[in-house]
């Protein structure tokens, strides 16, 4: 009876032990989404959101100031924000189109609004420097260390946040807003597209005369950039519009501080300066509309007429008289030429001015259903077409 008496207890330790190891190899995580579909379809208000015929929206993630999106090499989606302290981690397991775990990603971090991906490192972009977190698909429990990659951006917070995405030429792309409404900096880096190696070398501007550009993408068959931008404030509810640009080449100026959507020329700024030396964009979008994250649609799940178009998502006006944003829309393409604009998600804003949302960045999931990261509710929301 001794012996099988010590035979247990060495049982019963050694199922302790591992129980203890193994919650250090799989850490619990920070929430476990175990709301129910119509509870979170009914708290957010998405019978209000109005779609296009065969389409539907339901919540994917709840997620506080949730903005810019990348997915890891593994499925996992990680989020950045603008006014918290981490990047957190979405993990659903069963492919369900709902999150079933998040993971916060760092800790007293600046504004950590960007994120992007690649060769299994998160790279997260605060207000003055790029850091790295390796490995981190196999570490969301317990995140390493990030590695430095760059901290020679400005410190400067005014239009400070960042999206950033590694090109198709495997460079990380990273915007610097202008520091100001409307400025004209001695730093040549404010109010540019600027881009680097992987490790941080061989900093330069790609293009220049952009005030606040929050979402760029390459246009899948061609390679080259797009991206949007905010246009001024304080001239007027009407004027100036926001911006979809186009980027083919290096070096290109898109006219900020002096012009203003391809055709109005600042009052201050703009004095012995003419519109036609700067390029004009693709599309004006509408006067403070607020366009962040935009996507070229490359899935398979929407219909065929969505393919390789550009989705945006506009976060709304703040200071314009009768508000104006809070939907996603899509700009219809031919080639280079945007040829239609119309609105594809709206709702958000409602007919007696309350907002419901703010759209912020849009990805395309592994299943062709397009995410929107909403940070006035916290929420990222899933909308697919019912084949």
């Amino acid at each position: 009876m001794k012996q099988l008496r010590h035979l247990i207890s060495a049982l019963v330790l050694l199922v302790v032990v591992m129980s203890c190891n193994s919650n250090r190899d799989h850490p619990t995580p920070i929430t476990e989404n175990n709301v129910k579909p119509d509870e979170l379809y009914k708290k957010y208000n998405l019978d209000k959101i109005s779609l296009p015929p065969g389409f539907s929206i339901s919540v994917f993630a709840e997620l506080p100031n949730a903005r810019s999106m990348c997915w890891g090499a593994k499925g996992t989606l990680f989020v950045g924000n603008r006014d918290g302290e981490n990047v957190y981690a979405v993990v659903d397991d069963n492919k369900d189109g709902k999150a079933d775990e998040v993971y916060k990603i760092g800790s007293n971090l600046h504004s950590p609004n960007g994120v992007a991906f690649r060769n299994g490192s998160l790279y997260v972009a605060e207000i003055n420097r790029i850091i790295r977190y390796d490995n981190i698909e196999d570490k969301l429990g317990a995140p390493p260390a990030p590695v430095v990659v760059t901290d020679k951006y400005p410190d400067r917070s005014h239009h400070g946040w960042k999206y950033i995405a590694f090109g198709p030429d495997d460079k990380l792309y990273v915007p610097v807003g202008a520091p100001c409404n409307v400025c004209e900096e001695k730093d040549s880096i404010f109010a540019t597209i600027t881009r680097m190696n992987p490790d941080g070398s061989n900093l330069e501007i790609f293009a220049k005369g952009i005030r606040n550009s929050v979402g760029f993408d390459w246009n899948p068959e061609t390679k080259e950039l797009w991206f949007t931008d905010n246009g001024r404030d304080q001239m007027g509810d009407d004027k100036p519009f926001c911006e979809l640009n186009y980027a083919p080449a290096k070096g290109m100026h898109f006219g900020f501080p002096y012009c203003h959507q391809g055709d109005i020329l600042d009052p201050e700024f703009g004095v012995n300066k003419n519109c036609a030396d700067y390029v004009a964009p693709a599309r004006k979008l509408g006067p403070h509309v607020a366009p962040l994250g935009m996507r070229f649609y490359n899935g398979s799940n929407f219909p065929s007429t969505y393919k390789n178009q550009i989705f945006i998502a506009e976060h709304g006006s703040w200071n314009r008289s009768i508000p104006i944003g809070y939907q996603v829309t899509v700009a219809k393409m031919q080639g280079n030429k945007v040829v239609d604009y119309t609105p594809f998600a709206t709702g958000w804003l409602q007919k007696d001015g309350t907002v419901l949302g703010r759209p912020v960045d849009i990805k395309i999931a592994e299943d062709g259903a397009m995410l929107v990261s909403d940070d006035y509710k916290g929420a990222i929301y899933r909308i697919a077409y019912n084949k």
